[in-house]
């Protein structure tokens, strides 16, 4: 097991260094820095000075090398648009999608894990096709989308909840469904073949054959098996929703992550761009980890592999 654990461990480094080269590779690609610090209007002597005192006119790797070195130590830079220390003002914002990412992945599992049961139970019946037609639905429609039929109806026809913001638990509501409902599909055909694959085993059947009540059967032998495998399929959709908050927190304007990620792009605040990419590449990578450690926990087979 440790040996599995370190072998993960060395990968997920080299992932994330991986990561963190491209993102910085792309960005710079994207524009020159020193021309969005220097701002409108400047002239080509004052963008040949900044691009001279931030270093920007020395090789990209080296670039890149000193900027890696500065983040090892926790040093993030500072950014350009807000003029204050980048560490600070991401750490401020990441509370806001940790809580929005936590409560869509909720959100996906409390509809998935039913459905999911009901398509199993009723596979090839119009209630399994039900189901699955709504698993399409969801991965069809486009987040962005759903959130803003989501705005015009609960917001601007029943003046239900607020269209923006991030003050009260209300302003959470939209959000959560519109980003926890494009993660509900996957969980939901993965609960529905794991329920049809167990509910065939011989042990469920001896289990009614004694005549154990079908809830017992159901819910304690063959969902408690069933949910396995979404153990690590958890964490990955966790990362997702964290990395995918940038569309959903700019449409209702969370002050989140996202919302900052938006802001960065727009403003081509780089320092504040590249450390949010390394973030949350960061948490992906590490709940990837989480999930091949916790499935080599259940279950013994992938260790011997």
């Amino acid at each position: 097991m440790h040996i599995y654990m370190l072998k993960r461990l060395g990968l997920a480094v080299l992932v994330a260094l991986a990561v963190s080269m491209i993102a910085f590779g792309l960005l710079r690609l994207s524009g020159d820095p020193a021309i969005a610090i220097a701002g409108e209007g400047a002239t080509q002597a004052d963008i040949v000075l900044v691009r001279q005192t931030y270093g920007f006119d020395r090789p990209l790797p080296v670039q890149y090398a000193e900027w890696l070195g500065r983040t090892l130590r926790g040093d993030l830079g500072e950014s350009i648009y807000f003029k204050t220390p980048a560490a600070p003002l991401i750490l401020s914002k990441l509370q806001t999608t940790l809580v929005l990412g936590l409560l869509s992945l909720a959100f996906a599992l409390v509809i998935s894990v039913p459905l999911g049961v009901l398509a199993a139970l009723y596979r090839n019946s119009w209630i399994d096709r039900l189901c699955l037609g709504l698993a399409v639905i969801g991965q069809a429609l486009p987040n962005f989308f759903f959130a803003l039929l989501l705005i015009m109806l609960f917001s601007i026809v029943l003046h239900w909840l607020p269209v923006s913001g991030s003050d009260s638990w209300q302003h959470f509501i939209m959000p959560t469904v519109a980003l926890g409902y494009y993660a509900a599909p996957a969980f939901m055909r993965l609960i529905r073949a794991g329920m049809i694959e167990v509910l065939d085993a011989d042990y469920i059947r001896t289990a009614r054959a004694k005549g154990l009540p079908a809830s017992t059967v159901i819910f304690k032998h063959a969902l408690r098996n069933a949910v396995v495998p979404v153990v690590a399929l958890t964490a990955v959709q966790l990362g997702y929703l964290l990395g995918g908050s940038v569309v959903v927190e700019t449409i209702f304007a969370l002050d989140g992550l996202g919302y900052l990620a938006y802001q960065s792009i727009t403003f081509k605040d780089f320092p504040v761009m590249q450390s949010i990419v390394l973030l949350l590449s960061v948490i992906y990578v590490v709940l990837t980890l989480a999930s091949d450690v916790a499935n080599a926990w259940l279950d013994p087979r992938i260790r011997v592999a």
